[in-house]
């Protein structure tokens, strides 16, 4: 089969297009023939051992997958081969076949496509348990979503939405504030430092409850400063470097600065907890309450461009790579 390998992690030029032996699954696994596979910032980070958890070598990048089961190992029930799927991969998700533990693996809602799932679990569940079990957030408060158009950014637009927030998207241009108004936001605000918090105290009429911020970047203080007494700044990412924040601010507003890591809370400490809510997510969309944006698909042979991309921190809702060449409903 067709993977992308690297044997160094010191640059996307050490990765290459390689034939690995098909993979069997083992006990309480399956097989899934790869339709599509996410590339987000962590991933391209993964993938260049820039992150806290370094990659066994050699290196198949890419962990969220969708595409059909078609093979079953011993011990798994309820999945059967021809299930359409997402899944977490064992072996790595940018390979024309990958294994999955049948415990991450969920069929997908009718109408739900391969390259939406592949860009789906880890966005959304980040976003859900960010803003329901981090933040508490109550309907009629305001959430500030900074990074309103990136993946896991659209997701908690969304998401505060269903909630019942009134939602300020925070987004560099004018085509992605309207892409996160065409998913729940209620205001749309640009991210220009200069003048920023007095934009937003007009926009909003007043101060905000709780931020979303994947980004940390120039406005990570001036979001903070803009809480009101007793608000919540979760901090989801840090594409836009690692600020420091003063002390005091906290103290003064009565105001929280609350970490949301879903590798930790879904595979290490909370995993009940993250698989209900992925079951959650996923009976939303099946019912149509959940309706899931467009995603940028790069074709497999540009693997290097989809990771560069996921790491530049620039792309529009969530990026994918389709790895079977067509992405069949």
């Amino acid at each position: 089969m067709k993977a992308i390998q690297a044997a160094s992690v010191a640059s996307l030029e050490e990765y290459a297009e390689v034939e690995l032996p098909v993979p069997e699954p083992a006990a309480r696994e399956v097989r899934i023939e790869v339709a599509a596979s996410g590339v987000g910032y962590v991933d391209a980070l993964v993938a260049l051992g820039r992150y806290q958890v370094k990659p066994p070598l050699p290196h198949v990048p890419g962990n969220e997958i969708s595409g059909r089961i078609n093979a079953v190992g011993a011990g798994v029930t309820g999945l059967a081969i021809g299930d359409r799927v997402m899944a977490q991969a064992r072996s790595g998700g940018f390979a024309q076949q990958a294994i999955a533990d049948a415990a991450s693996v969920r069929r997908l809602p009718d109408g739900m496509r391969f390259d939406q799932a592949a860009g789906f679990r880890v966005n959304y569940v980040t976003a859900l348990h960010g803003l329901r079990d981090r933040a508490r957030l109550a309907p009629g408060e305001r959430l500030l979503v900074i990074g309103a158009a990136g993946g896991v950014g659209l997701a908690a637009v969304q998401i505060g939405h269903l909630l019942g927030a009134t939602v300020i998207a925070v987004a560099s241009t004018e085509e992605k504030r309207a892409l996160a108004l065409r998913h729940g936001a209620d205001i749309a605000l640009d991210r220009e430092p200069e003048g920023w918090r007095e934009r937003l105290k007009a926009a909003a009429g007043g101060g905000i409850d709780v931020v979303f911020d994947p980004v940390c970047g120039p406005l990570f203080q001036p979001a903070f400063r803009s809480l009101n007494w007793g608000g919540r700044h979760l901090v989801v990412g840090f594409v836009g470097g690692m600020p420091a924040l003063p002390a005091n601010l906290p103290l003064m507003k009565g105001a929280a600065l609350v970490g949301v890591d879903y590798r930790q809370f879904a595979a290490v400490f909370e995993v009940e907890r993250a698989a209900g809510q992925l079951d959650e997510l996923l009976d939303w969309v099946g019912s149509g309450r959940l309706a899931l944006p467009p995603v940028r698909a790069f074709p497999f042979a540009a693997y290097r461009k989809a990771l560069a991309f996921a790491l530049s921190g620039q792309g529009a809702s969530k990026t994918v790579l389709t790895v079977s060449g067509t992405l069949p409903a």
